[in-house]
């Protein structure tokens, strides 16, 4: 297992639009979210990362429903990677009891246009979809006996909903690198090999 960290997305960004399907056909857009606060999480099913933190992710779901637009997108390739496939997504959703959509970016242009780069990769963004925060979960990460509590990112939520900035140190988001297509890979990855 090789570790690589998110790439700081500037702060500030607006919040790149996406419509992507769940396992079901059904497409989410964030203009669903308009005049909320938006979590986009990249995750997928077979990442250790991701496994760690994936019952605080529905947790977090649980917690912030109706306040917060929270989307998990799943961006890798699912082909050489069929455990990250949309009947695994759907398994996966049901079994941690995910209260957000968990997407599929098949074409995985969404992921480039937030420079995702690990799973699990976080974005904040506030009402105005702006980039509040970027980075970690907590952390937690396998093999180090941190308990997941999701305390940056909830720190980060709890700022933006009080109308205030979240704590501009943030730490970078640690995971497995996103599985891009042979040919596909963004000019960025060269640099998190």
């Amino acid at each position: 297992m090789v570790a690589v960290t998110s790439n700081m997305l500037e702060l500030g960004t607006p919040a790149p639009g996406f419509a992507l399907p769940d396992p079901d056909g059904t497409v989410f857009s964030i203009t669903e979210a308009v005049g909320q606060p938006l979590v986009v999480m990249f995750i997928c099913n077979h990442c250790p990362f991701v496994k760690l933190v994936a019952d605080e992710l529905a947790a977090l779901g649980r917690d912030y429903e109706g306040r917060v637009w929270l989307v998990a997108i799943n961006s890798n390739d699912t082909e050489r990677y069929p455990q990250d496939g949309p009947d695994a997504m759907r398994e996966e959703s049901a079994r941690r009891g995910y209260t957000f959509p968990y997407v599929l970016d098949a074409t995985q242009e969404v992921a480039k246009s937030y420079l995702a780069a690990c799973t699990p990769d976080f974005f904040v963004f506030g009402a105005d979809h702006r980039l509040a925060y970027r980075g970690q979960l907590d952390d937690s990460r396998p093999g180090n006996g941190v308990v997941p509590t999701g305390r940056d990112l909830r720190a980060a939520l709890d700022a933006v909903l009080a109308g205030q900035n979240p704590d501009p140190n943030q730490r970078p988001a640690m995971g497995c690198n996103i599985k891009w297509r042979a040919g596909n890979e963004p000019a960025y990855f060269g640099h998190l090999r």
